[in-house]
């Protein structure tokens, strides 16, 4: 295989990265914790946290953890939004060996007993507006410890007092709930103070994290991504963002959930080694409360999908904003659309850099350079140490021919959890993991996705992808938010039919048909155009085509 993306590599970015540098996550952390000891690492809702603090709270979590009694390896599941424990709890679960299990906290019971089932996880922390899920299943897992926390326990005496009080009477968002024998994780805290801590010694084999899959296709499977997965994949980023970061001198905003796969890495651990800020944003959806949080900050990077940066665009404050230190944006997650970007790029100042990767690979598979200007629509080039090969059933395909994109690299998982049929079916016999994903690479190594496979439309024979003709309804100015799928037709087989959220009342199916037959060949335009108020997503905002297929509504 020639790696024809070397050769568009940026100045200073390495080929290879050298996941030997660290033992494990942990590792990374006391690092940068020694290095940055006096520095903020966190901020949620005002109340910060140092370096320093989160080095001790982490190690008193980790004592009380192994005052329990859980072993190295043992599973540990956080069920929270971004709030200052999150961190807290994460490094000292990783600081006892133990691996961890994110849990989105909007889960419905099945969701969540079947996760905890699925994992074995002994100890969960959970946010006690999510108790009552909990409580309805956890007699049917193998937890034995439950830590709650509230929002505002780490904000200080006063604040905390006055969140907890609009969060449980005024606003009445935390339901009646019982779990006899958990207890706070301000008294965890205080107990593991006074415990000794004795530190496991990790390997680049222990799992880090059990990080589930999405759902969007299928049961969750839990990707086991391993102490080595996670290491490489900071500092394949690092090496990649290094050319703009400064060390000790970032602060990145972090919207998107720390327990998705995206936010983990790359803003949580990737941005931790490098002594920034993070500023933890509870509730990305309140976009008017987000653009208020975000103007009281000089940020120099933000990380979002596609739907988030779209509608940060629509908030008249948002353009408002400073954004004379922004130096950072990346997209991921799902396909940024080029009228985004391009907005995007007129009101800050900065391109919308555009990348790549799923959770079986840490995630990061492929990210645009940021020197570049424009906006291509290429998901990027191969991050260091990692090989992108384009498949067909017959093997590899020449450059700028469609198939499958493979991945093979030290970021890529060990495997699913308990599932090694499902395991052999992702891997080809070479090593390289079949992501599912339609693509091609152009003759200077950049990778173009085309779409999903499942998601592709058959109209006539003729192959559609969602994303082209999503790309070209997004060209419309009154147009917020659209999905593509295919709907069975007795005549084609399949037939384009669109949802569609717009900005604009007066905007008509006519209009936007008539703009697609300017745009795409005949089979491609859609013959059903349906408005919405909203489209069904994931927790981190990426539309959810598998939903409307089955008609479930936003």
């Amino acid at each position: 295989m020639k790696k024809t993306w070397l050769e568009s590599y940026p100045p200073g970015v390495p080929a290879e990265i050298d996941p030997a540098r660290y033992s494990s996550v942990v590792a990374i952390f006391e690092e940068s914790c020694k290095r940055f000891s006096n520095k903020t690492a966190y901020i949620s809702m005002g109340a910060s946290m140092s370096y320093a603090e989160l080095d001790r709270q982490s190690r008193n979590f980790a004592a009380w953890l192994q005052s329990t009694g859980v072993q190295r390896g043992s599973r540990v599941a956080l069920m929270m939004p971004n709030l200052l424990q999150y961190p807290v709890c994460l490094f000292g679960a990783l600081r006892a060996g133990c691996t961890i299990v994110n849990c989105n906290p909007l889960y419905t019971a099945p969701e969540l007993e079947h996760q905890l089932q699925d994992s074995g996880a002994e100890v969960i922390v959970i946010v006690e507006n999510f108790a009552h899920t909990l409580q309805k299943i956890v007699a049917n897992t193998a937890v034995r410890h439950v830590v709650t926390t509230s929002l505002g326990e780490m904000l200080g005496v006063v604040k905390g007092r006055v969140v907890n009080y609009v969060v449980r009477k005024v606003k009445k968002m935390v339901p009646t709930w019982q779990l006899p024998g958990s207890i706070s994780l301000a008294a965890a805290l205080r107990a593991g103070r006074a415990r000794e801590f004795n530190a496991p010694q990790l390997s680049h084999q222990d799992i880090a994290f059990l990080q589930y899959t999405g759902g969007t296709t299928g049961i969750s499977k839990g990707a086991m991504l391993t102490h080595r997965n996670i290491v490489a994949n900071v500092l394949q980023a690092d090496a990649w963002i290094d050319p703009v970061i400064k060390i000790g001198e970032e602060f990145i905003v972090t919207a998107l959930p720390l327990y998705h796969i995206f936010a983990l890495t790359a803003n949580c651990l990737t941005f931790l080694r490098l002594g920034a800020t993070n500023l933890l944003i509870v509730n990305p959806r309140d976009i008017p409360g987000f653009v208020k949080e975000l103007g009281r900050y000089r940020f120099t990077a933000i990380t979002g999908v596609n739907t988030l940066f779209n509608a940060l665009l629509a908030n008249p404050d948002f353009a408002k904003l400073n954004f004379s230190s922004l130096r950072l944006t990346l997209g991921g997650g799902m396909a940024v659309m080029a009228p985004v970007a391009e907005k995007w790029r007129q009101v800050t100042g900065v391109p919308l850099v555009q990348a790549y990767g799923l959770t079986e690979t840490s995630p990061a598979v492929c990210i645009n350079p940021f020197t570049e200007t424009g906006f291509s629509g290429s998901i990027g080039l191969p991050i260091s140490s990692t090989e992108v090969s384009i498949r067909d059933d017959d093997g590899e395909v020449e450059a700028g021919k469609s198939g499958e994109i493979c991945v093979r690299g030290p970021q890529v998982m060990a495997g699913y959890f308990k599932r090694p049929g499902e395991t052999a079916n992702v891997f080809h016999a070479d090593g390289f993991l079949k992501t599912g994903d339609i693509g091609y690479i152009d003759d200077k190594g950049f990778v173009f996705l085309v779409d999903r496979k499942k998601d592709m439309i058959l109209v006539s024979g003729f192959n559609v992808y969602p994303n082209e003709v999503e790309a070209v309804v997004a060209m419309i100015p009154a147009v917020q938010d659209v999905a593509c799928i295919g709907v069975p037709d007795a005549r084609s087989g399949e037939a384009v039919k669109i949802f569609v959220v717009r900005s604009d009342p007066r905007l008509t199916a006519a209009m936007i048909i008539e703009h697609c037959h300017t745009q795409l060949t005949g089979y491609k335009v859609p013959h059903h155009v349906e408005f919405r108020e909203d489209l069904p997503r994931t927790n981190v905002g990426k539309i959810l085509r598998r939903a409307l297929r089955e008609g479930v509504p936003s």
